[in-house]
């Protein structure tokens, strides 16, 4: 009996020892392929869709993308706002707190927007908060920072008052640039805040490690005051921009998640993965910039001859296989307050009338066949359907104005850094992706004030004073009017030529759970699980 009872109690124990092993309390982790090295992790000087994708489960704002892609409370459980549309008021969650424990307060956020706004910052996306009231004067040294409309109430209230009534303002609050930093850790630990070890987060996960051009691990924020909802332990992220070898891992189940693979793959995968492939249109625009700085690229008839030239059908069809369409517009297409966008007035225009059209145009200009000569750099970032874009771009120029082409590449990071310094080109690739759902954000880009993105340094005072008066304007069919005449001048004067509309292209894993395609293209890890 005794020896039965001793033979039970050990089987008991071997059965908690193995049960304990089981995968079912292993570590949760995802492994996200996220198609570049990230520039910074710094939210006064982030731009780019590979860095908010970290930034965003580091770090959460007053207001976050659901799972849909629908705005919700984030580090705000709630908010009002005033009856003129001018004051919004936010009630801080009372358990929100950084990762090292301390509150987050309101007085984290006031720093975070002044920093942001102060000019010594340099941030390059200053102008994404230029709706809160003296949010450009502040930006452009005409006011002090702490003239910026943001106000802490008290510990947990946030008081932001905006230039006028902005209807995007709540999109705008979720975007990478507004996220919180610490103030604490930045006045203690000044540019080295980003480090691991060092950073202090409020968002569902921590820095741990970062090892460039190799992986950045993120795990799960115990202080988060959601942690409880938060299914993953760690995120490990790989910085790879070789979309080959990206899919490669993805095969071998060594990443959950592929980011922006290439666009000829799409058949062969979906035979073999199926649901696993995902194409989803977005509010994105793949486009040409001129750089206007310097001739013939100065020349209207030079940029709307090699815009008109561009067989954007092929590049639609023949190198994205069909998961983007032709654009003849800088704004695309599905934002409900501006509706259809001002098309290029040779959009509905035959290719091949459109070819002779900007022979005549190349001709009038001095340049092209029997004209000065013609030689063209196309600048992009590394990526294989870059590449095939600019090649097939380069064989319509070189068919149409026996021009002179030649590419050049650098990865994602220093391209756009490239650009957004101020370097010279001729012809570079360049993307958007809706920070907001609305024409302005695209339209901007354009202005003579946007240091950061208006890459090929278009000048235009008409277009200037249109997007003036619609900033201007409170009527909401008013605006839209302006809006579509600023566009409208700038398809005339065409320093972007813009190319596609785009979908992104993911691969997500079967492990993966909670995974929604939506058009904002908004993937918080704090939303996905993963199966064993």
């Amino acid at each position: 009996m005794g020896s039965r009872i001793l033979k039970l109690h050990t089987a008991f124990l071997l059965g908690a020892v193995l049960l304990g092993s089981t995968p079912a309390l292993a570590e949760t982790v995802l492994h996200r392929g996220n198609a570049g090295e990230p520039q910074t992790l710094d939210q006064a000087h982030t731009s780019i869709n590979i860095e908010e994708f970290i930034l965003k489960d580091l770090y959460e704002g007053l207001t976050i993308y659901d799972a849909s892609g629908k705005i919700v409370p984030g580090a705000a459980e709630s908010w009002t706002l005033s009856d003129d549309a001018l004051t919004y008021t936010f009630k801080l969650r009372q358990d929100a707190k950084w990762s090292d424990g301390s509150p987050v307060t309101a007085d984290d956020f006031v720093f975070s927007f002044q920093r942001v706004e102060d000019p010594k910052t340099a941030a390059e996306y200053a102008n994404i908060l230029y709706p809160i009231k003296n949010g450009e004067k502040v930006n452009k040294g005409g006011l002090a920072a702490a003239e910026l409309g943001v106000k802490a109430v008290d510990a947990k209230t946030l008081e932001i008052k905006v230039e006028r009534p902005t209807p995007f303002f709540l999109e705008l609050l979720a975007h990478q640039t507004a996220l919180p930093v610490s103030k604490a850790s930045v006045e203690k630990n000044g540019a080295d805040f980003v480090k691991p070890g060092v950073m202090v987060s409020n968002g569902a996960f921590k820095l741990v490690s970062h090892v460039p051009n190799d992986n950045l691990v993120v795990e799960k924020n115990p202080s988060y005051w959601d942690a409880a909802n938060v299914k993953l332990d760690k995120v490990v992220f790989y910085p790879i921009d070789d979309q080959a070898a990206s899919v490669r891992r993805f095969e071998a189940k060594e990443m959950d998640l592929v980011y922006n693979f290439s666009a000829d793959q799409i058949d062969r995968l979906r035979t073999s993965y199926s649901d696993q492939v995902h194409v989803s249109p977005t509010l994105a625009t793949y486009y040409y910039a001129f750089d206007s700085r310097q001739e013939p690229y100065s020349d209207v008839r030079v940029r709307r001859a090699l815009s008109m030239a561009v067989d954007r059908d092929f590049l639609a069809k023949e190198i994205y296989s069909g998961s983007q369409i032709p654009a003849y517009s800088l704004v695309p297409p599905g934002i409900d307050t501006y509706g259809a966008p001002a098309k290029a007035d040779f959009a509905d225009v035959s290719q091949l009338d459109r070819e002779d059209k900007a022979i005549e145009l190349m001709k009038e200009a001095g340049y092209g066949d029997g004209g000065k000569p013609l030689n063209i750099e196309i600048r992009y970032n590394t990526n294989p359907n870059h590449e095939r874009v600019a090649t097939a771009v380069a064989d319509m120029w070189k068919n149409t104005f026996k021009a002179k082409v030649s590419l050049v590449n650098l990865d994602v990071s220093s391209h756009y850094a490239y650009l957004q310094e101020g370097g010279k080109f001729n012809v570079a690739r360049a993307g958007w992706v809706a920070d907001y759902a609305d024409a302005e954000n695209f339209l901007a880009l354009n202005l003579s004030t946007n240091k950061t993105f208006n890459y090929g340094h278009y000048e235009s005072p008409e277009f200037d004073a249109l997007m003036a008066k619609s900033y201007a304007e409170t009527d909401p069919a008013a605006r839209s009017k302006l809006l579509h005449e600023a566009e409208t001048h700038l398809m005339a004067d065409q320093p972007v030529a813009p190319l596609l509309t785009q979908a992104d292209l993911w691969l997500v894993s079967s492990r993966v759970q909670g995974w929604h395609d939506n058009a904002a293209n908004q993937h918080l890890s704090r939303f996905l699980s993963v199966s064993q």
